[in-house]
């Protein structure tokens, strides 16, 4: 009898095992078939919104394209989250976990360069000046992507074992001056919450990836950014006579040249990398006229916390020493403008199956952390959360002659938004049958 019941029990394992197999190449199936078909579209969608961007928290227009589009879906939306951001719920007819997916919308104060039909001609106004704006970073492209996996994952609702919230977020590179906004805003206004979210997925197009990889990393991916000033204070005098003043100027210069040793010379980069950078250099308003003040800006980007604590005390000692010496003074503030964008090791590891099903085997790398900022780290300290990057450079083209990302010149194969279509897809259905089978794993036996 007991041989007769380990029989039963092995054949119907077996008979599980193998339709669970098949379910699972089939929704792959579907998944490629139906990123197949919406390719165009979401091109349409992605060259639309390229020539028509707009800024930080004031993305209106995009916000009500995605809006209309997630309603004629029956996606359940709430509008002006974060001040102009969307969120939908897409609850699936089966019990089980809320994924979150996110897509950033603004552009940045760029004039574009690049010859296409779409290009953009948009002007508008930056912080008080008139400035181009361009889809410089590839917002438009995750706005598209973003787009078409709901249009997919509403078509395939009744397959759904939990909720999908998907968040489009404005203002990730940084609201106006004296305005909140960004992931901090959208999280204060309750975008986790109602449903509550379980473990949130987003991810990046990079120019200088091939098109059709997905590039991850466990752990730090991307860098925490600083934003620093530095107000170096002399004394004002005639340019002709700089011994009669203290030259904030000639300071300044030594401040900058100062700021370089403290990553090559006092930081152990073995550990991490880090970076700091002066991006804008402002005083005076006569060339005959040596200033009173000079104002310095720049960036820190660091990977731990430890390194990000030091590199804050020196500059602000390297500031003001150096100053001390010519009888200026200089005064340093530091604004933390986001966090390590951080990847949950055992979520990374849980899905990199879902990469693999998107892009195939060969396509999936892990990389080093990545020098630049992303406020999606702000989610990933609320929630397990896992970022990734897809390729959207030109297979066969060379990456040193690419043009990065927040340039005139940036451009995007469009080819390349139907692996972060799969990729979205397949990280929701793999992450709810995992966890609905672990569920059903936890369950005491009758």
């Amino acid at each position: 009898m007991k041989r007769f019941a380990f029989v039963i029990i092995t054949s119907f394992a077996a008979f599980f095992a193998n339709s669970q197999k098949k379910t699972v190449i089939d929704l792959t199936e579907k998944i490629n078939s139906a990123a197949d078909k919406i390719e165009q579209k979401c091109i349409a969608w992605r060259r639309d919104i390229h020539q028509n961007p707009e800024l930080g928290n004031n993305e209106y227009r995009t916000a009500k394209l995605i809006a209309d589009h997630l309603r004629s879906l029956g996606i359940e939306v709430k509008e002006k989250v974060g001040k102009t951001g969307v969120v939908g719920v897409l609850k699936g007819v089966k019990p089980g976990p809320c994924i979150a997916l996110r897509a950033d919308m603004d552009g940045l104060p760029v004039v574009e360069r690049v010859d296409l039909p779409f290009a953009s001609k948009v002007k508008a106004t930056y912080n008080g000046k008139e400035v181009g704006v361009m889809h410089a970073c590839g917002h438009d492209t995750h706005v598209a992507i973003l787009m078409s996996v709901a249009e997919i994952l509403a078509g395939m609702k009744n397959e759904l074992k939990g909720s999908v919230k998907f968040v489009f977020q404005p203002a990730e590179e940084g609201p106006p001056e004296g305005e909140e906004g960004g992931a901090p805003l959208m999280i204060k206004d309750g975008a986790l919450e109602n449903p509550k979210v379980d473990v949130m997925f987003g991810l990046h197009i990079s120019s200088q990836t091939d098109v059709g990889k997905i590039t991850y990393r466990s752990e730090g991916i991307m860098a925490a950014s600083d934003w620093f000033t530095i107000k170096v204070k002399g004394k004002q005098t005639h340019g002709s006579q700089p011994w009669a003043g203290i030259d904030p100027v000639a300071v300044s210069a030594q401040i900058i040249n100062g700021l370089q040793t403290i990553v090559s010379r006092q930081v152990d980069l073995t550990k991490n990398a880090a970076v700091v950078s002066v991006s804008t250099v402002n005083g005076g308003v006569r060339s005959n006229i040596i200033p009173e003040e000079v104002i310095m800006t720049g960036t820190i980007r660091t990977l731990d916390t430890g390194t990000q604590k030091l590199i804050h005390e020196k500059i602000k000692l390297t500031a003001s020493k150096i100053a001390e010496a010519s009888g200026a003074t200089a005064e340093t503030s530091i604004d933390t403008k986001t966090l390590v964008t951080y990847n949950d090791p055992a979520l990374t590891k849980q899905m990199l199956p879902s990469f693999v099903k998107a892009a195939g085997e060969e396509k999936v790398i892990e990389i080093p952390a990545v020098t630049g900022a992303e406020d999606f780290s702000y989610f990933a300290e609320k929630v397990p959360s896992l970022y990734f990057f897809i390729g959207g450079q030109q297979i066969g083209v060379d990456p040193k002659k690419v043009f990065p990302h927040h340039t005139p010149d940036f451009w995007i194969d469009e080819s390349g938004m139907k692996t972060g279509i799969k990729a979205f897809c397949n990280l929701v259905f793999d992450y709810m049958n995992m966890s609905n089978n672990q569920s059903s794993q936890n369950k005491k036996p009758f």
